[in-house]
């Protein structure tokens, strides 16, 4: 006879104050970056001292020189990979702040989990069911509703964000892909590293340095929020699993909407809140049907069983 399963526990509170502050950390980084490309500093500077402080930053949080074999990575090829998309994400992202909202660009990047959820058949051999397909479908529909294509809505910052978007579910494709044989420290590292390094020969054209003592503190803090949004997303995930919190990073809206409106005197209008509300439904439903597969796996007595509930 099989051993019962012990009983789902309530997510730690711990866990979940990591993973809101985490958010609002990421807000910090996007608020800061879009004031920096606004103030008419180019994008691809901006974001390569983003990637080179937050590098300096996790060899100095992890003590890499105490333990450099976490460093080593399995796959030297799969990580710059990883990182390239990193990279893309980032960029694009920076890019699109320059037309589009805080919130504008948050909601966008809230469709990735339908992508992922679409993208992780064929690259990863995790076929979603029917309603999850439903989800990704509806998900689309709410990013639709936000870039209004063909209603004057739609511009270069929309394209940039939709790039960003499918770049940062790719990067997390690899994540889940190399999770199991790469460190935690690798993987944080090299993320930051690749794109630092692939950028240097660009800097030359791209360089702009901040005309304001005050925008020295803003570009150096870029890669002090992406490191410790990381590095608190680390700890949450030490003490819950992602399944637990997968939830929780949608308040990160909340914090985009809130700095938006202090810091740049914006507010999203009703297409975004509209595109908004249904992006992160269909989102919460695929974070609700990915729990009750696992609580059907947990239960299926074998393999046969197990694959039945997958379709479900």
């Amino acid at each position: 006879m099989i051993p019962p399963k012990p009983a789902e526990t309530a997510t730690p509170s711990s866990a979940i104050l990591l993973i809101f502050a985490s958010g609002l950390v990421f807000s910090f980084l996007d608020t800061s970056a879009k004031h920096l490309v606004m103030s008419g500093m180019a994008a691809p500077f901006v974001t390569w001292v983003r990637f080179a402080v937050h590098a300096v930053l996790v060899l100095v949080l992890f003590k890499a020189w105490q333990r450099p074999e976490r460093l080593v990575p399995q796959s030297l090829w799969m990580q710059i990979l990883r990182a390239v998309f990193m990279f893309g994400s980032t960029i694009f992202n920076f890019m699109a702040l320059q037309t589009l909202q805080l919130a504008e660009t948050v909601s966008i990047n809230f469709a990735s989990p339908m992508v992922i959820t679409a993208l992780a058949g064929p690259l990863l051999g995790e076929w979603a069911g029917w309603r999850r397909w439903l989800a990704v479908g509806v998900g689309f529909i709410g990013v639709i509703v936000i870039t209004r294509p063909g209603f004057g809505g739609f511009g270069i910052g929309h394209v940039l964000s939709i790039c960003a978007m499918l770049s940062s579910s790719l990067y997390t494709i690899m994540t889940r892909k190399m999770g199991g044989s790469e460190t935690a420290e690798s993987l944080i590292l090299y993320s930051a590293v690749v794109p630092a390094i692939f950028m240097l020969p660009a800097l030359p054209l791209a360089g702009s340095l901040p005309t304001h003592f005050y925008d020295w503190f803003v570009l150096f803090g870029l890669g002090v929020f992406g490191g410790f949004g990381h590095w608190l997303l680390i700890k949450a995930y030490q003490r819950a699993s992602a399944t637990a919190l997968a939830p929780y990073p949608y308040l990160q809206m909340v914090w985009m909407i809130i700095l938006g409106w202090l810091v740049f005197d914006q507010l999203p209008d009703r297409w975004t809140l509209a595109g908004a509300a249904i992006i992160v439904s269909s989102g919460l439903y695929i974070i609700h049907r990915e729990h009750k597969l696992r609580v059907k796996n947990r239960a299926a007595p074998n393999a046969e069983a197990e694959e039945l509930a997958k379709k479900l």
